[in-house]
């Protein structure tokens, strides 16, 4: 339905105003609502909590993106996508990444770039077949999750003053998937 399709996008587009605005942990569901111009039982309709708005976010802008690449095995191009879209919205991601603990954008990070090297590895293979039974896909793709997630942070962290493609190449580079393409 695309009503509700629009209210949930007017719903996160709201939180993203009021993250550059203030800390996420001080945001209440009733600002997400006022401002977005509906009820607080609205805003329940399609989402559980501010987090879950963060991580639709997200999935949205940055892990559905790249899984769409990582489909077609292109893994330079679904690295050079999430730095993209991370730019592309640079202070959203900059206020959001401040917000440490439970339902963090780091944590949130870490399990979106799980599942897509999970997503990845089950559609493609590890690359790693005579790997021992220990390195489960699971594993590998927690090892991805944590490795290029620092990156992002850091880079995120550090004001995101390189190129996002930059960024990608350095990732390639350090996870060894250069020979792998």
């Amino acid at each position: 339905m695309q009503v509700r399709k629009d209210v949930k996008s007017a719903l996160a587009e709201s939180f993203r105003e009021l993250v550059l605005e203030k800390p996420v942990e001080k945001i209440t569901i009733k600002e997400i609502a006022d401002r977005t111009g509906v009820i607080r039982v609205t805003f329940y309709n399609h989402f559980q909590d501010k987090y879950e708005v963060l991580e639709w976010i997200c999935n949205e802008e940055l892990f559905s993106p790249a899984k769409e690449h990582l489909e077609e095995g292109r893994v330079r191009e679904a690295v050079t996508r999430l730095f993209t879209a991370l730019a592309e919205h640079r202070d959203f991601y900059i206020h959001a990444s401040r917000f440490t603990g439970q339902n963090s954008f780091e944590s949130i990070l870490g399990a979106g770039i799980a599942d897509c090297a999970l997503f990845y590895i089950e559609k493609h293979g590890s690359g790693a077949e005579t790997s021992p039974a220990w390195l489960t896909p699971q594993r590998t793709a927690g090892y991805i999750a944590r490795s290029l997630g620092y990156l992002v942070l850091e880079w995120i962290r550090g004001g995101m003053q390189e190129d996002p493609a930059q960024m990608a190449q350095i990732y390639i580079h350090l996870s060894g998937w250069e020979g792998n393409e």
